[in-house]
């Protein structure tokens, strides 16, 4: 497919939820989806925003998976009973529902088996056919089908998830990544640096990845873009406007 005019791979966004048309929650993660497709070189041509209606939900997603190479929706996971995504895209794709068994073992791991509860279990349905996107921050993995991904709503969650599709993607251009992690500090005291840096680059993603475990917690702040030298200068100006928000606990680290 890709862009119309002959340009490299192009994608859409379908935004899911009721939540978000009624005004009570304001969409980020056009943004953020926007950005990264950008540094992978790929072109965003299109956004919609649909609410919680299966039929809703199929139309949008068959019009746009026929349209462009990529199509990435975010909401509507969840374990509530208008999280209907994962029911809108087995039916766009002709396929049943199926409890994926790593979800279940995922959940038993952090819950217990007796307390899978019904809700619990909606979110370990997956399309037949589709594979598993890794969620590195909390909750169930995401799927992908066909050239469409399924994601989280939650920004934070969305946004580590991007990290399992990056590689899935054919763009354009080769894009350099590299990492400063960031350790015993949460979001709130690197927002602003790394916020800073992000508006003196807007050719670039920068991203913010936190970390929990028995060893502490804190972000890995991942910083791509097509350029080496402004990635180099950009990685620099982040370490120096860290330093001076008072961060000390911090280092580039290598990227695999």
């Amino acid at each position: 497919m890709g862009s119309p005019g002959g340009g490299g791979a192009s994608a859409a966004v379908l935004i899911i939820g009721d939540e978000i048309l009624s005004g009570r929650t304001q969409d980020t993660n056009l943004r953020d989806i926007a950005r990264f497709l950008g540094a992978h070189g790929v072109d965003l041509l299109e956004a919609r925003t649909v609410p919680d209606v299966l039929e809703e939900i199929v139309a949008a997603l068959n019009a746009l998976r026929d349209r462009y190479d990529y199509v990435i929706t975010t909401g509507g996971i969840g374990p509530t009973h208008d999280d209907i995504t994962a029911d809108a895209v087995a039916a766009a794709f002709g396929v049943e529902l199926y409890e994926h068994p790593e979800i279940i073992g995922m959940m038993e791991a952090r819950w217990g088996p007796d307390n899978l509860t019904a809700a619990r279990r909606r979110m370990a349905r997956v399309p037949v056919g589709g594979e598993l996107v890794k969620n590195p921050v909390q909750g169930p993995p995401g799927f992908t089908i066909g050239n469409v991904f399924v994601l989280a709503g939650v920004p934070q969650i969305m946004r580590g998830m991007l990290e399992d599709v990056g590689p899935r993607l054919k763009g354009g251009a080769v894009v350099v990544s590299r990492t400063v992690r960031v350790e015993g500090q949460g979001e709130g005291v690197i927002a602003e640096p790394l916020e800073r840096v992000a508006k003196a680059h807007p050719a670039m993603s920068l991203g913010s990845y936190p970390f929990y475990g028995p060893e502490g917690f804190g972000s890995n702040l991942v910083l791509r873009g097509r350029d080496p030298d402004e990635v180099g200068r950009a990685v620099s100006e982040l370490i120096e406007a860290l330093q001076g928000a008072g961060v000390e606990r911090l280092a580039e680290v290598a990227t695999a």
